[in-house]
């Protein structure tokens, strides 16, 4: 939280200008820089070990659904693409194409490619259908399924526009890719990868979801259903989280995926994708961020502890050092959402208080101070990163209840989040009054805006048309709602259903 009597860390701040306070606060944090290469970006420490945290407790809840992990190629023969015509048309303008093998000096003393290929290939931008080919000659009887496996691997989609983990020409992610021996099993597997990313969202992220399913207008290429998270950031835009595909039969019959079933017959797998991304980082970024920089929940935090060690005489360093790691072994022998406490101690040669700043921007959820007063009363002060409380506190105290303290942060940033969710959702029923909630209160700062907005709605193009002018997108429809007899406010005819619409990234 930032101090009224000082200047915030991060200029400028959230109200002023929030695309740049987000640009800002990677920076001050650490996270990630630009790369040489346009719209891709280096991963610094920090921000891999947010990635990390995240893959890790990913991949575990995973293979405790019966997931397995594998790899496949990052190129894709170009024929590939074309054999599901919706699929290559939703990215075929955001391919990277391979056209030669290797380069040769140039006549101006430069190299040029060389040595055509005889096929294209594309950088994958998803790896349905070349895991669809694979798969092909994997399956030939009922036997064989269901095939269960994910893939963390990088992707391209070469971004015009570009923002650090939101959008980017190359991102890292997971791909889950299955196939089933029935409709009911894939639509089964596509719900209950869903349920996995909003449990992770909500438990590891402290960042609440809607779960929905799209329209058709937003459905991923290809596929007969997409399901999706949306959270909501603190612009007030939405932020698709993770999404998972029903794609039917469209990428069997394109990739021959077929089997014999149990009554002799050859018949065509049922197969689902899904997957997240680094964009989960970006995520954490707008849900929980202050104006002070980042804010980590401890689940997903490198370090849930940094022990800043405070001397000002050498022979002050000894005693102080040698508290601070007897403190660190007791605290990483306790354990938090099944693990031991993450510790760390920052000895730099630096003024306390530019250290303590250091892991303010970058999130920590703990800093504990530790100076010669503290040893003499076997104490320790700490420092609260999401509500910048400060107070000394008894040694074992504090150790016998750092999980407690840990798990009350996780869920005040999720309350908080919730809360601010809560209060920019609305209900609607009359179209002037949603399209004023739409409209910018500054027109200098078109990103504040209402937040979500629930109406009732029929799927059909003339809705998405209606949304144009606003630069709002139907961002799903929430799958825990009844059927109840309403009004689609676009169009008048009957509706069923209500949908949260938004401005987006």
């Amino acid at each position: 939280m930032a101090n009224a009597a000082r200047p915030p860390a991060i200029q400028p701040v959230r109200a002023d200008d929030f695309p740049e306070w987000y640009q800002q606060v990677i920076k001050a944090a650490d996270l990630a820089e630009n790369s040489p290469v346009r719209g891709c970006m280096v991963i610094k420490p920090w921000g891999w070990g947010i990635w990390e945290n995240m893959q890790s407790a990913l991949d575990g809840m995973f293979k405790d659904t019966g997931h397995e992990n594998a790899y496949f190629p990052l190129f894709i023969p170009m024929s590939f693409l074309e054999k599901e015509a919706e699929h290559v048309e939703g990215f075929a303008k955001e391919c990277a194409v391979v056209t030669h093998h290797r380069l040769e000096p140039g006549p101006d003393g430069g190299l040029v490619p060389a040595g055509p290929l005889t096929e294209p290939l594309i950088v994958r931008p998803t790896s349905e259908t070349i895991i669809g080919a694979t798969y092909a000659k994997w399956i030939e009887s009922y036997r064989d399924l269901p095939i269960k496996i994910n893939q963390w691997a990088n992707v391209v989609r070469w971004e015009m526009r570009t923002r650090m983990f939101l959008r980017t020409a190359e991102f890292l992610w997971q791909e889950g890719h299955t196939a089933h021996a029935t409709k009911e099993e894939a639509l089964e597997e596509t719900r209950l990868m869903l349920d996995v990313y909003s449990q992770f969202a909500e438990e590891y992220m402290a960042m609440p979801v809607v779960r929905g399913e799209k329209t058709a207008a937003e459905r991923f290429p290809g596929a007969v259903s997409t399901l999706t998270i949306e959270a909501m950031m603190q612009d007030r835009k939405a932020l698709q989280a993770g999404t998972s595909h029903f794609l039917g039969q469209n990428f069997s019959k394109a990739q021959e995926i077929k089997f014999q079933d149990q009554q002799g017959e050859q018949v065509y797998a049922w197969t689902t994708s899904w997957g997240v991304s680094t964009r989960l980082i970006g995520a954490l970024i707008m849900t929980h961020g202050d104006d002070d920089g980042l804010i980590l929940p401890p689940r997903l935090a490198p370090a849930q502890i940094v022990v800043l060690p405070i001397y000002r005489k050498e022979e002050e360093r000894t005693a102080v050092l040698e508290y601070v790691d007897q403190l660190v072994q007791e605290l990483r022998a306790q354990n938090y959402a099944g693990a031991p406490v993450r510790v760390r101690v920052d000895d730099r040669d630096l003024r306390g208080g530019e250290k303590a700043w250091h892991h303010i921007k970058r999130g920590v959820p703990l800093r504990l101070e530790v100076g010669p007063r503290d040893i003499a009363a076997n104490k320790v002060f700490v420092g609260r990163r999401d509500t910048g409380e400060k107070s000394g506190m008894d040694r074992g105290e504090f150790v016998a209840t750092v999980a407690c303290q840990l798990q009350q942060i996780q869920d005040a940033l999720f309350q908080k989040a919730l809360s601010y969710r809560d209060e920019h959702t609305q209900r609607f029923d009359n179209l002037d009054a949603f399209r004023e909630y739409f409209t910018p209160e500054n027109p200098d700062k078109p990103e504040l805006h209402g937040g979500f907005a629930e109406a009732y709605m029929v799927d059909v193009p003339e809705v998405e048309e209606a949304l144009k002018d606003l630069k709002v997108t139907t961002r799903c429809i929430p799958l825990d709602q009844d059927d109840e007899p309403g009004t689609c406010l676009f169009t008048g005819q009957p509706a069923k259903r209500r949908a949260i619409f938004a401005k987006a990234y």
